[in-house]
């Protein structure tokens, strides 16, 4: 059986509505390296759709599969770089 202080001890959640700019401030200054990464993904869709006239004789599907996955590792890889930047300013660089 709970008891009220048990009730009382839980944290409160405050349900607001966000805006979508808001939560993406709120976002990026929860992981800096967020809104990077978003930079890094939206450069390399811009690169191929820019390339994309000059796709050759490759199949519309495959280029853009290629595309696709060319997009997303180099969303992985600036988390990645963004993740070992605080893993060393955390643990490496720690000032005692």
């Amino acid at each position: 059986m709970m008891t009220n202080t048990a009730i009382m001890d839980k944290p409160t959640i405050n349900y607001e509505r966000e805006s979508e700019s808001a939560r993406l401030i709120r976002k990026s200054e929860e992981a800096p390296m967020f809104p990077i990464a978003v930079g890094v993904l939206t450069v390399a869709v811009a690169y191929g759709a820019y390339m994309f006239k000059n796709k050759g004789r490759m199949s519309t599907s495959v280029y853009l599969m290629h595309l696709r996955v060319g997009a997303q590792g180099a969303a992985v890889g600036a988390l990645t770089l963004g993740l070992l930047y605080t893993m060393v300013k955390q643990h490496l660089l720690k000032k005692d």
